[in-house]
């Protein structure tokens, strides 16, 4: 029912062309997801998702917990027909958003008590329960609840948070029920890279589908995360795919790529597309600023979305500053276009062996030094 389809390894790097296959159809990696917290990624309809050529995304346990509740998604008929979604979904366990948003937590080694962010009523999260939501949301890929740790965290508190993430895979792997489910472990280990290496033993004692690289991307250089990605990748398995969370800057995606990474997901494209930023080719554009008021250029000439083959610049702009919906809809639809068709390519450049000369290019292209 899953198998990952190992098709190509690019002779100068790690990166490799890849296809996992699932109950709802099948993506290509190296892939982005777009994020839809809520059941949606945020301006888009399903329907805007496919013609960006969106192969899977990814939705959030917590927020869904939370609202509208995990057995209504179940009598709607689980999640992808609750919100008219047919290809691959990935739920995170909700772990992360514990430790990010949720008030007065408490982390025990029985799970996280804290206060929702919407209502601060009182609820209780262990590997049990965040397994339970997460097979009523019927989600075709399904994350282990971890601990993701903040940075900067000290090695004793990171060290005691590894060996509590591989214990929590352990009941997490037992508390699961379905077999229509691929369930991915989580490496920690923050910014120490033997504990990488400790996480990785623990989790990969397990014969899961698929495993995860967490605890990155949360405010460390980048320089760092991209060491942690060199001591840990090596150490995942060649027959699996490898899943960098909450990642999605374009230098970020083509160095992990690079690094052997199959898998991203982040709500960055759609997030600064609402405060009125753009990423095209040559780099990152404020799309609000007065400079492009009569710009009638498309976002980006060399991209082929809707918002690009039929508006202008200027027109967006206008549509920013008068507080309309449709420019939150067109600036979302091309930044995430824009970093699934950076993914096209990045795939097309490891089957034509030029990897490494199409991430030089970019980079000098869109302004990375």
């Amino acid at each position: 029912m899953f198998e990952f389809e190992l098709i190509k390894e690019d002779p100068r790097s790690k990166a490799r062309l890849g296809r996992f296959h699932t109950p709802h159809g099948s993506f290509d990696t190296p892939v982005f997801m777009p994020v839809g917290t809520q059941a949606t990624v945020k301006a888009l309809t399903p329907g805007n998702l496919e013609e960006i050529k969106a192969e899977i995304i990814l939705s959030n346990t917590y927020h869904l917990y939370m609202r509208p509740g995990h057995e209504l998604i179940r009598e709607a008929g689980g999640l992808h027909k609750f919100m008219n979604w047919n290809r691959p979904i990935l739920t995170d366990s909700g772990g992360f958003q514990v430790f990010s948003l949720a008030e007065l937590r408490n982390i025990k080694e029985e799970g996280v008590a804290f206060k929702s962010h919407l209502d601060g009523s009182s609820h209780f999260l262990s590997p049990e329960k965040a397994i339970e939501i997460e097979n009523a949301l019927g989600a075709d890929i399904i994350m282990a609840f971890d601990e993701c740790t903040p940075y900067p965290v000290d090695y004793e508190y990171a060290n005691r948070s590894v060996e509590r993430t591989t214990r929590w895979l352990e009941r997490c792997i037992k508390a699961h029920q379905r077999d229509d489910q691929a369930l991915f472990g989580i490496i920690q280990g923050s910014v120490y890279a033997d504990l990488r290496k400790k996480s990785a033993e623990g989790i990969l004692a397990h014969d899961l589908p698929g495993y995860a690289i967490g605890g990155l991307s949360v405010g460390e250089p980048k320089s760092i995360m991209y060491e942690m990605l060199d001591c840990t990748v090596p150490l995942m398995p060649r027959n699996k795919p490898r899943y960098l969370m909450g990642v999605g800057s374009p230098d970020c995606l083509l160095e992990g790529v690079l690094r052997g990474v199959d898998m991203f997901d982040c709500v960055l494209p759609t997030r600064i597309a609402r405060n009125g930023t753009v990423l095209t080719s040559h780099g990152k554009v404020v799309v609000r600023n007065a400079a492009y008021e009569r710009d009638f250029s498309p976002l980006d000439p060399e991209c082929d979305c809707y918002a690009c083959k039929n508006f202008t610049r200027a027109y967006i702009r206008h549509l920013i500053k008068a507080d309309e919906i449709l420019a939150s809809i067109l600036a979302s639809i091309h930044n995430l276009r824009f970093l699934i068709r950076l993914m096209e390519q990045v795939r097309q450049a490891i089957r034509e062996e030029r990897l490494v000369e199409f991430r030089n290019e970019f980079f000098a292209k869109f302004g990375y030094e």
